[in-house]
C-alpha cells in the first residue's frame, strides 16, 4: 500500500477530540436555544458570483466542478457554484428565498462545515466547523440587538468555563465611528483604511500608517489620527469621552461619529451589567468584509490572544436585499474548529474516555455468547451505553480491552451476575434489569486537564 500523506487544514480529531468537539457544540447550541435562535442549515455550495460579491476574494473560494463534464458546452452553460466560506452569505441567501414563509425578526443558528482556500497554520484550517447566530429584520432591526448579540455568544462561550475553556474578551468597536471620524478628517476611502486598520496587530502601526499614506491618500497627519483612534480602548464610557476629545482635537466631529458614539456607548453599560468584565471597547476592531455597517465584534481568549479572534461577526444593512426589500442583520461567528484546536493542542481539556461504552459485558466462551448479548441488551434498553467483548478472551485480557478504551465497568454474566470497576477494582453481584453505573460515568464527560 502507498504511503499516505497528510492533508493540511483539514482537521480530523481522534474519538478523545471529538467527543471535546460534540461537548462544544452542544453548549453552544443548548445556549442559542435558550435565547430563542431556531436551527437551520443551509447547502454547501452558492454561485460563484454571489459568493464574490461581498468583498472576499477569489483566492480563497473552492470552485465545484465536475472531473468529467459530458462536453465544454454542458460545463459551460451550468452555474458555476463554489462552496461556501463562511455562513452568513448562505444565511442572506436563504432569507430573500424564504421571506415570505419566516417571521420577522428572524433568529437563527446555524452549525455547519466551511470551505476557504487560506494557508494552513496554528489554529488556521481549509476546512473548519462554525457556529453562527443572525438577527435578521424585514425592513429595519432594533439596535437593542447589537447588544444582545455579542452578550448571547459571551454566555455561551462562558458555559465552557466548568470544563477548562479560558475566559473570552469581546471585543467590540461601531463602523459609524471610523467612518464619521475619518470624513471628519477628509479622508474619502473609508473602506480601504478599515482594511489597513484590520491588519494592525499582524504589521504593526508603522506600516499601516505608511500604506495609508500610499494607498489611501492620506497625509501623515491624517494617518496618526487614525491610529491615534485604533488605539483607544476601554471597559467603561470613557472611551467615548477620549474619542471626542480626538475628534475635536482634529476638527472631526461628525453626526455620523456620534450616532456611532451613542451606539457604541449602549452596549458598553448594558454589557458592564449583564457582563462585567468580558466586553471591552477597542477602537481598532475593523472586521475586513465589506458588508458591515454598526457595530463589529472579535473574540480572544485570554491568555492565548496569539491565536487571534475565535469568534467574530458584526451588524450588516444591505447583505440580504432583493431590490425591493432589504433584511438587516446581526450576527456573530464561531470557529468550532479553531477554538477545539487551540483547547486540544494546549492540552486545556480532555475527555474522560474516547468511547461512549460504560459497560462491557464479557464473554466466558463463544457457546454463551447469547447470554452476554442478552445482558448488553438489558442493559442498553434502559439507556446505558454497553458493548460485548470481540472474543472469549482471558477474562485479563478483555478487562485490558476495556482499560484500553476508558471504558470503566466489566460485566460478568453468569448464575450470578457480577460487575467490576475495574479502576478500583471493587466487584459485586448486579441485576441488569436493574443496575445503573453512577451518573459521571454514563456517557464520556469533558473536565479540566489534571495538572
Amino acid at each position: 500500500m502507498a504511503r499516505i500523506t497528510p492533508l493540511s487544514g483539514f482537521p480530523e480529531w481522534l474519538p478523545d477530540g471529538r467527543v471535546v468537539e460534540q461537548h462544544v457544540l452542544d453548549v453552544l447550541r443548548r445556549t442559542f436555544e435558550l435565547h430563542g435562535f431556531a436551527g437551520i442549515e443551509t447547502r454547501a455550495v452558492e454561485p460563484l458570483d454571489q459568493l464574490l460579491r461581498k468583498g472576499e476574494t477569489s483566492k480563497e473560494v473552492y470552485v465545484l466542478d465536475r472531473l468529467q463534464a459530458e462536453d465544454t458546452a454542458s460545463r459551460s452553460s451550468e452555474k458555476q457554484l463554489g462552496l461556501h466560506f463562511d455562513l452568513t452569505v448562505p444565511f442572506a441567501r436563504y432569507v430573500l428565498e424564504n421571506a415570505g414563509r419566516l417571521a420577522f425578526p428572524f433568529k437563527r443558528f446555524q452549525i455547519q462545515k466551511v470551505w476557504r482556500g487560506e494557508r494552513p497554520q496554528d489554529g488556521r484550517f481549509r476546512e473548519f466547523a462554525q457556529a453562527d447566530i443572525d438577527v435578521v429584520g424585514a425592513g429595519e432591526l432594533p439596535y437593542h440587538y447589537e447588544v444582545e448579540l455579542p452578550l448571547v455568544m459571551a454566555e455561551a462561550l462562558g458555559a465552557l468555563r466548568d470544563v477548562g475553556v479560558p475566559e473570552v474578551r469581546v471585543l467590540v468597536n461601531n463602523r459609524k465611528v471610523a467612518e464619521g471620524f475619518y470624513r471628519g478628517l477628509g479622508i474619502e476611502d473609508v473602506e480601504g483604511v478599515l482594511r489597513q486598520i484590520d491588519k494592525l496587530d499582524k504589521i504593526g502601526p508603522e506600516r499601516v500608517a505608511e500604506l495609508l499614506v500610499a494607498e489611501q491618500g492620506a497625509s501623515p497627519q491624517q494617518a496618526g489620527a487614525c491610529l491615534d483612534l485604533a488605539a483607544i480602548s476601554g471597559t467603561d464610557v470613557g472611551v467615548v469621552d477620549r474619542v471626542r476629545a480626538l475628534a475635536d482635537e482634529h476638527g472631526a466631529r461628525t453626526e455620523l461619529l456620534e450616532t456611532g458614539l451613542e451606539e457604541l456607548s449602549a452596549l458598553i453599560v448594558a454589557a458592564s451589567t449583564r457582563a462585567p468584565g468580558v466586553v471591552v471597547a477597542d477602537l481598532k476592531i475593523a472586521r475586513g468584509l465589506d458588508y458591515y455597517t454598526g457595530s463589529v465584534y472579535e473574540t480572544l481568549l485570554v491568555g492565548h490572544e496569539e491565536l487571534g479572534s475565535i469568534c467574530s461577526g458584526g451588524r450588516y444593512d444591505t447583505l440580504a436585499s432583493d431590490g425591493k426589500n432589504t433584511y438587516p442583520g446581526v450576527g456573530l461567528s464561531i470557529g468550532v474548529s479553531r477554538l477545539v484546536s487551540r483547547l486540544l493542542s494546549a492540552g486545556l481539556l480532555s475527555a474522560t474516555r474516547g468511547v461512549p461504552t460504560a459497560v462491557l459485558v464479557a464473554v466466558s466462551d463463544e457457546e454463551s455468547r447469547a447470554a452476554s448479548d442478552a445482558v448488553a441488551a438489558a442493559l442498553r434498553a434502559r439507556g446505558i451505553p454497553t458493548d460485548v467483548a470481540p472474543s472469549a478472551a482471558k477474562f485479563g485480557k478483555q478487562i485490558k480491552y476495556a482499560d484500553r478504551r476508558g471504558i470503566p465497568f466489566v460485566w460478568f454474566p453468569g448464575d450470578e451476575h457480577q460487575v467490576k470497576d475495574i479502576r478500583s477494582g471493587e466487584q459485586v453481584e448486579a441485576d441488569p434489569a436493574a443496575w445503573e453505573p453512577p451518573a459521571a460515568d454514563l456517557w464520556p464527560r469533558v473536565v479540566p486537564a489534571a495538572g
